[in-house]
């Protein structure tokens, strides 16, 4: 039934609370393809700070690098952890801003299914956090498997 599924995972054990209900449902489905996909924001300087004041270019950019080459060794330990339960999973690292930029994700690479944690959050809680989780329950219009997390 679901040929292509997206994982959206944040590096949290809260967001980790979705993997036993992929395993099921791979298993269940056997799906063609498992993606294991990280958003990772770009380093952004605010608007009318100079650069010196909080370091140089190079600097941001390093600093980038390193979020991506943490992000990428997190998604391995994550990918062995699925291979020991039979799921054949695969990473994805983007750039940008976690809510908007796996959207565009999601629709681009014609997943037939999102499974992801959710913190649970409402009324001024989700308002001031922001929320991925309703950012793309409300744009896909796939399937959104939503786990709230203990």
């Amino acid at each position: 039934m679901y040929k292509k599924i997206m994982v959206p995972l944040d590096g949290s054990e809260l967001a980790e609370c979705a993997l036993p209900h992929l395993e099921a449902i791979a298993l269940g489905c056997q799906p063609t393809e498992v993606i294991i996909v990280q958003a990772v924001e770009p380093i952004a300087i605010p608007y009318g700070v100079e650069v010196s004041k909080v370091g140089s270019l190079e600097q941001l950019k390093e600093f980038e690098t390193h979020h991506k080459a943490a992000a990428e060794k997190y998604q391995a330990k994550i990918i062995a952890r699925l291979a020991q339960t039979g799921v054949k999973a695969r990473g994805e690292i983007i750039l940008g801003k976690a809510g908007g930029a796996l959207a565009e994700f999601a629709e681009k690479n014609g997943f037939d299914l999102v499974i992801m944690a959710t913190h649970g959050r409402s009324g001024l809680s989700r308002a001031a956090w922001g929320s991925v989780a309703d950012r793309l329950l409300r744009s896909l219009h796939i399937p959104v498997l939503m786990v709230r997390a203990k």
